[in-house]
């Protein structure tokens, strides 16, 4: 299973989670899952349904808990993780995951997205 998981900013739309995305994948299969912080996940949801596949929420400790390549101060402040994106997908992903792109920026810089591979796939 491969998932994108993403981070992005209140202001950040739609547009802004589809550029993130186009960008990590771009030399990778497309994502079976996306995923991306509980508390952030209603505008996910309307990138899910056009991408028909399915929006997964993660808990504020399991993003903690993940090791990310990337280690941004801003995310460390706000959400106690290196990367929101990649912790978001490496959660997503499961036990034993592993990255497959560090985060990608959105032009706007208002959304970031990764790729993690669960153990299983």
């Amino acid at each position: 299973m491969i998932v994108a998981g993403f981070g992005f900013r209140a202001g950040a739309s739609l547009s802004s989670l589809r550029d993130a995305l186009a960008r990590a994948c771009a030399d990778r299969a497309e994502p079976d899952v996306l995923a991306a912080p509980a508390d952030k996940i209603a505008l996910l949801r309307l990138l899910a349904q056009e991408r028909q596949v399915p929006a997964v929420p993660v808990a504020g400790e399991a993003l903690e808990a993940a090791a990310t390549a990337t280690l941004s101060a801003a995310s460390l402040a706000a959400r106690r993780t290196g990367s929101v994106a990649e912790a978001s997908a490496l959660a997503a992903a499961g036990p034993g995951a592993r990255l497959l792109t560090a985060r990608h920026i959105s032009s706007d810089r208002m959304a970031t997205c990764a790729m993690a591979q669960g153990a299983s796939s």
